[in-house]
């Protein structure tokens, strides 16, 4: 997709607009061609309005100056037509994600584009945004639109798509018409073997509380994603679920949890102790893993091979260092074994771990937090990005965990994630717990509701 936008060029190969062969160096010429695309991570302003973000770049004049008048036109005008409803004096930081994605696609709908590449489109939206999105599509393909839509959610391909093409290391696997094909056959095509779509959860009996939050308060760098007093329980063998749309909190959450940010009043306990400001090394002696939500930014030094990667925030315990001496033909053996245990390829220990794909780097992050033995972990969206097998391996691990007895607080954005593992869920809106339930007393649709700040009467 970022060849088709310009972003980078290709070393061989023909694209073609409407049958003539296009070269294209920049986006600028993408968007001249009417080609336009809206990221998975929006690129706007946040402190200009609405109109201000759709006009930069293609700014109508009145004389010399800005017409903000017809920009403010402008967007009455696409609203209409294509049913998205945004005010065009908001400040693009007022708006919630669905409304900013809007913006996204409004700003590509005044350049003129008649090809919109939408990538991940739903990975942060609530049930509700998400439908109506899929109006807005459904509404631009009536008005001659050609919608490339992004994504490994197997149900909204289902639901959305006319025609569907499966990529797999890097090569076309397959197109098809969606009434030709199924799911389950469709994974496969994906994974190149039979996958698990659902599931497979064994009832759990949760034990006592392994950790528990007391009216914490602590600061973020936005207003919206500080914590408000928050009090929160997590049992032993239990799988609680964290859900919310981005920057209601849930980052600052996981970061009090782990030793990476200070809470300014409330308490944490872990298995009795208070943990409040202690840091992530003690954290980690004491039994919490943490797999964050970034795994290239905060998980992983991707200069690094992957064996030293492995041994990160344990580099100077036993058996791993001795007298200072760091033991190499044991950890060798150790992370070759690893390794082969979590299918992680290639299967080179000394391999820098930038030379890994994306899902082989998150199998890293796991093995290394798991092999800790942890009592808590704390798991950040552990399957953002990763294909359907990968999910499927990153799931049983975590269902095996809390069998074994370990509490897992999972955050994620995917909400047939969270209901298929969870245990109990807890919902976070503008930095607070608004609720928490067994995963049998709501669905996504009250989920949705829940984690846009209303009620699930």
């Amino acid at each position: 997709m970022r060849i088709l936008y310009g972003m980078l060029r290709p070393d061989s190969g023909e694209i073609c607009i409407n049958e003539r062969k296009v070269y294209i160096r920049d986006p600028s010429v993408a968007i001249r061609l009417g080609i336009g695309m809206v990221h998975q991570h929006f690129m706007l302003i946040p402190r200009f309005t609405v109109a201000e973000n759709i006009i930069l770049g293609h700014e109508p004049i009145k004389g010399i100056q800005l017409d903000f008048q017809r920009a403010r036109e402008i967007v009455f005008e696409l609203s209409n037509k294509y049913k998205m409803k945004v005010h065009p004096d908001m400040r693009v930081e007022e708006l919630s994600v669905g409304l900013a994605q809007r913006v996204e696609i409004m700003k590509l709908l005044y350049r003129g584009s008649e090809i919109l590449i939408l990538d991940e489109p739903t990975a942060v939206l609530t049930p509700q945004e998400i439908d109506e999105l899929f109006n807005i599509l459904c509404a631009m393909k009536a008005q001659g639109k050609t919608i490339i839509l992004i994504t490994h959610k197997l149900d909204e391909v289902m639901r959305i798509s006319d025609y569907i093409t499966v990529m797999r290391k890097g090569e076309v696997v397959g197109t098809v018409r969606r009434e030709d094909i199924n799911k389950e056959e469709l994974a496969y095509m994906m994974v190149g073997r039979q996958v698990l779509l659902s599931v497979e959860k064994e009832e759990t009996n949760p034990g006592g509380s392994i950790l528990e939050l007391f009216d914490v308060y602590a600061s973020s760098s936005t207003h919206q994603g500080s914590l408000k007093g928050v009090s929160l329980v997590v049992n032993t063998g239990e799988i609680h679920g964290i859900v919310g749309v981005d920057g209601n909190g849930q980052k600052e959450l996981v970061e009090v949890i782990t030793g990476l940010r200070k809470v300014r009043s409330g308490d944490i306990i872990f298995r009795g102790i208070s943990i409040a400001n202690r840091n992530p090394k003690e954290l980690i002696k004491r039994g919490i893993s943490h797999i964050p939500e970034d795994r290239q930014k905060s998980g992983l030094i991707l200069e690094f091979t992957a064996l030293e990667n492995f041994i990160l925030g344990i580099h100077d315990e036993k058996p791993i260092c001795v007298s200072g001496i760091i033991n190499t033909k044991y950890i060798r053996k150790e992370v070759e074994r690893i390794m082969y245990g979590f299918d992680i390829r290639p299967q080179a220990p000394d391999l820098p771990l930038k030379a890994f794909s994306g899902g082989n780097q998150q199998r890293v992050v796991l093995a290394r937090e798991l092999y800790k033995r942890p009592q808590l972990i704390v798991a950040a969206h552990p399957t953002r990005g990763l294909d359907i097998g990968g999910i499927e391996f990153i799931h049983k691990k975590l269902i095996e965990s809390a069998l074994h007895g370990a509490g897992i607080l999972l955050v994620s954005a995917d909400l047939t994630e969270i209901l298929s593992l969870s245990d109990r869920i807890s919902v976070i809106y503008d930095g607070r717990i608004v609720g928490t339930f067994r995963k049998d007393e709501l669905d996504e649709y009250q989920l949705g509701v829940l984690m846009l700040g209303g009620k699930k009467e």
